[in-house]
């Protein structure tokens, strides 16, 4: 079952190649604030408890607010040069997450208001995956974690990934949403900060995260989904490959995921150990050319692997969830495609029902 160190060496090796850019250095200043102020609500504005972020509002504005404890730091790109005094209109841009477009302030909001009523409300919206001590071990490790959306208790997880060509990671416009909606859909979205150096370790040890305290999250395990945009995407479809899992995780206890929810990569390998796939590219993506994805999905299809293929006409590379576009709406498709693939049960042999 195990796949060859050299071949998955090669696959770290090639995750980037169509997605170049200089690593920015990290800025300090994107830390959290040691000291964080009493009553900070988060803005100017005098808006409603639930919804106290506006897009006036700034990233300090949100780093420093209570309910994002010493971890609202990882919001936003670490890894990209976003000044404090930002506002959440202002990095809700192409300028800030390279490689990405149709960027909505009003969503960045609505994400940052969705994590802060969380929060208030009691819920726990942020998990960290490794221990103090594999911390101390690895200070770089403390900058990784999982941001949860909550869905229903009991229903199955998607884990999504944003993309970044493995130099930043673009939750805000490339996971965020996502999980928003998929958590709308009654699902549990967990969205990965993973290190963009070591990405496949750190989604490996979502996975195994989720799984071993899946009674605390109130979360289903066999059933889960791997979602990922551009380098995501080539993550979930790694993690997503049985073999690779294992290999991974060292644990064969853990299932293999439902489904691969993939969006603008150029990812090719092909294995009888890959999940059912689903991928949406643009036409115009001169990072993810749409023929290479399709060529990919052909190849597993005639391995007896489920897959669908969406290209949209006119899109370009890192449109999300493509509202406003031709691509609006496909999320809905991907989730169909996710539930139609649920493993079966036992005894009736059809997949679980889940209400939408």
């Amino acid at each position: 079952m195990k796949m060859s160190a050299f071949l998955f060496s090669a696959i770290l090796l090639c995750a980037s190649c169509s997605e170049d850019e200089d690593i920015i250095k990290k800025e300090d200043s994107m830390k959290p604030n040691k000291e964080i102020p009493a009553g900070n609500n988060g803005g100017t504005d005098h808006s409603p408890a639930e919804n106290i972020f506006t897009t006036n509002s700034t990233v300090d504005d949100v780093i420093s607010n209570p309910a994002f404890g010493d971890f609202g730091y990882l919001l936003f790109p670490i890894d990209r040069n976003v000044s404090r005094s930002m506002t959440l209109a202002d990095i809700s841009s192409s300028s800030i997450y390279v490689w990405y477009s149709h960027i909505q302030p009003e969503k960045t909001v609505e994400i940052i208001n969705r994590l802060y009523s969380d929060a208030v409300a009691g819920n726990q919206i942020f998990y960290r995956i490794y221990s103090d001590a594999e911390i101390a071990a690895d200070p770089s490790k403390a900058d990784t974690g999982l941001f949860l959306f909550r869905g229903e208790v009991g229903k199955p997880f998607a884990i999504t990934n944003a993309g970044g060509g493995f130099m930043y990671v673009g939750a805000m416009h490339d996971s965020f949403p996502h999980s928003i909606e998929i958590s709308k859909a009654g699902y549990n979205a967990f969205a990965l900060i993973y290190r963009p150096d070591d990405p496949y370790s750190d989604l490996a040890k979502a996975i195994e995260f989720i799984h071993d305290n899946a009674a605390e999250l109130g979360i289903e395990t066999d059933n889960y989904s791997l979602w990922g945009g551009s380098a995501g995407a080539r993550m979930a479809a790694v993690l997503g490959n049985q073999a690779y899992l294992q290999q991974l995780t060292g644990r064969p206890d853990i299932p293999q995921a439902s489904a691969v929810i993939m969006q603008y990569t150029g990812y090719t390998q092909v294995s009888q150990y890959d999940a059912p796939t689903y991928v949406c590219v643009g036409s115009n993506d001169g990072i993810a050319p749409w023929r290479t994805m399709q060529n990919r999905l052909q190849r597993l299809s005639a391995l007896g692997i489920p897959t669908e293929f969406h290209m949209y006409e006119g899109l370009g590379h890192g449109f999300g969830l493509g509202h406003g576009t031709v691509a609006d709406g496909w999320i809905n498709d991907a989730l169909r495609f996710w539930r139609n693939n649920m493993k079966r049960d036992e005894n009736s042999g059809i997949p679980p029902v889940y209400a939408d």
